[in-house]
């Protein structure tokens, strides 16, 4: 057995050593960074590679007093970038190998399944089966509850019925009078545009009034109230269920839909078809203005040619339009608050789904309107 090497050695060394059971022992000893490899690399390399074929060689690494991520590489290489068999080495050397450690093979890849947007498409109308059959459930809950107060007049909750009158139309008053301006002011401008072009500057009245009284005015105020009156109806809901007021009503026997979900409805059922009416005056105040200005159309012309340019059935069928979009309005935002589950992620996502779906069922109620009345109020 060959004598132990002297201390203070800096240089990068291999000392081989015969153990008693005839297996050998290399013990690297020095300083086995980038600055000490420097001038060493090939002839240490070549030294390494004589005995990286041998598995039952002991490596000790323990006489290494400075080792850095390059000494760790030439060793690495020198195994086949692997990890010794027989290893012993210091603690703090121990994280360089690791990181050299290959990576996890990657998975692998999983065959395409082909039924997967089937089965995609199952949830989803599985999905779209679950609300409808539980706005149904919360439909039939109410009209309960208003036969009960058909019966009952006294328990009408009247105080629960104009506050929510109060916040659902007389604080959007402000919003969709804005709104319905810059609309009148925009269809006005771009109708004149192409009316001055056939000399037809007229007929602004008839296109005026029968978009905004028949489609844009209660579709605009539908769109507005669903976005902000529906979403606070949601939030509402859902905080409640977050801090376990709905549990409390519960345990204390007030029903959901009597005191929370029939005032919202009546209520927006109510302050719709006004807010339709105010949004279409305003509106055509914005299109008479601009009509004034582009095409010169006098406020007494307008005003005096409008009822015979617009029959009064396209006001009533917008005033109908109204009630039934403020009436669905609420019953899809009660729907989706009751759902929310008690987090807040839930909230979120909850309020936004309502206001998509609010939307979309309003466009699609129109749509429908458009079609059964589309030989009334015109001609």
């Amino acid at each position: 057995m060959a004598n132990s090497p002297a201390q203070g050695i800096t240089v990068p060394q291999l000392h081989i050593e015969s153990m008693a059971d005839g297996a050998s022992r290399i013990e690297l000893l020095g300083n086995w960074n980038l600055i000490a490899l420097e001038h060493r690399v090939a002839e240490l390399t070549s030294q390494l590679a004589a005995f990286s074929s041998n598995s039952a060689i002991q490596w000790d690494l323990r006489g290494i007093d400075i080792m850095d991520h390059a000494g760790a590489m030439v060793l690495w290489r020198a195994w086949g970038r692997q990890r010794a068999a027989n290893l012993v080495l210091k603690p703090e050397h121990e994280m360089m190998f690791s990181h050299l450690a290959p990576a996890m093979p990657a998975p692998a890849q999983v065959p395409r399944d082909w039924l997967r947007p089937l089965v995609v498409m199952g949830q989803k109308l599985l999905g779209v089966i679950d609300h409808f059959s539980a706005v149904l459930m919360l439909l039939g809950q109410v009209m309960l509850d208003a036969a009960f107060l058909i019966r009952k007049p006294y328990s009408i909750p009247w105080r629960e019925i104009s506050a929510n009158v109060y916040r659902t139309g007389a604080q959007a008053l402000g919003i969709t009078a804005l709104v319905g301006f810059l609309v009148g002011v925009v269809l006005s401008y771009l109708s004149a545009q192409q009316l001055k072009l056939f000399g037809a500057d007229a007929f602004i009245i008839n296109i005026l009034g029968i978009s905004v009284v028949r489609e844009l005015g209660p579709v605009l105020a539908a769109i507005l109230i669903a976005g902000r009156s529906g979403s606070a109806i949601t939030a509402q809901l859902g905080v409640m269920r977050v801090t376990q007021e709905l549990d409390a009503m519960v345990v204390m026997g007030i029903p959901h839909t009597l005191r929370l979900i029939l005032p919202k409805m009546i209520a927006l059922a109510i302050s719709m078809p006004l807010i339709v009416l105010w949004t279409n005056a305003i509106a055509l105040i914005g299109g008479m203005v601009s009509a004034n200005a582009e095409l010169g159309i006098g406020y007494i012309y307008f005003l005096s040619s409008l009822p015979d340019a617009v029959p009064v059935e396209n006001l009533w069928l917008g005033l109908g339009k109204g009630v039934v979009f403020g009436f669905l309005i609420a019953l899809v935002a009660c729907h989706f608050g009751l759902r929310i589950e008690p987090n807040t992620e839930s909230l979120g996502v909850g309020t936004t789904s309502a206001v998509v779906t609010s939307i979309t069922v309003v466009i699609i109620v129109d749509a429908i309107f458009a079609i059964l009345f589309k030989d009334i109020g015109i001609g």
